[in-house]
């Protein structure tokens, strides 16, 4: 069950154990073989990072489209929502580190929402993501968050098979990967149903694949 006050509160829900296990071994697999160097891709990624173009697995789909996840997303948008993108990323050794950032909603606050699933176990060794929980949306009378404010942010950690769901306007960002150990994991991406002609005009640049045309309703996603 999703906690929806603690959900809008916090910006984010981490959804321990969310993937089936039996299905890593090859969510793993289909990582390592859509790995594409960063001069592939339509738009050239930045390098420190591994990416893999994976959007047509069937697993790859199946894991954007577990009931909790998607329940967790109608939460955060509150309105018809679709699968925009699915990439694949994972930090390389001394790489890694990004600045707090906000990936930013696009037409009105909360109408994108990101979502990282873990292949490997993940945590401060292998650059795990860093956050400031309820940075989304601070109130009218709280000061304003200072990206660059590291002490407030919380650097989680855990195991392969969890699933991170968040606000696009959450502070966040990945950390360096100090060992070089392995933390796989696909970046994907829901946006309400009003963005899907801007979400069309791009999809090319972002190498997105897959048909984008189905659509979830928050009434349909039990919380």
């Amino acid at each position: 069950m999703i906690d929806r006050d603690a959900l809008q509160r916090d910006g984010y829900a981490l959804l321990r154990g969310a993937i089936p296990a039996d299905w890593l071994e090859g969510l793993r697999a289909t990582f390592d073989a859509g790995v594409m160097p960063a001069h592939a891709w339509p738009v050239p990624r930045g390098p420190g990072w591994r990416h893999a173009q994976l959007d047509l697995d069937p697993t790859i789909q199946a894991v954007c489209r577990l009931p909790v996840v998607l329940a967790a997303a109608g939460v955060l948008i509150g309105e018809r929502f679709f699968l925009a993108q699915v990439e694949g990323r994972e930090p390389l050794a001394g790489c890694g580190h990004q600045g707090l950032h906000r990936d930013l909603s696009a037409q009105r606050p909360g109408d994108t929402v990101n979502a990282l699933a873990f292949f490997d176990d993940y945590g401060p060794d292998n650059g795990a993501t860093r956050l400031i929980p309820g940075s989304h949306r601070p109130g009218a009378h709280d000061a304003p968050v200072d990206a660059g404010d590291e002490a407030r942010a919380v650097q989680l950690a855990g195991a392969a098979g969890d699933i991170l769901v968040f606000d696009a306007d959450l502070l966040h960002g990945a950390s360096v990967n100090p060992t070089g150990a392995r933390r796989r994991s696909i970046l994907f991406g829901y946006f309400a149903e009003p963005r899907y002609a801007a979400h069309l005009d791009t999809a090319h640049l972002r190498n997105v694949r897959m048909d984008t045309r189905e659509r979830f309703d928050p009434r349909d996603q039990g919380t």
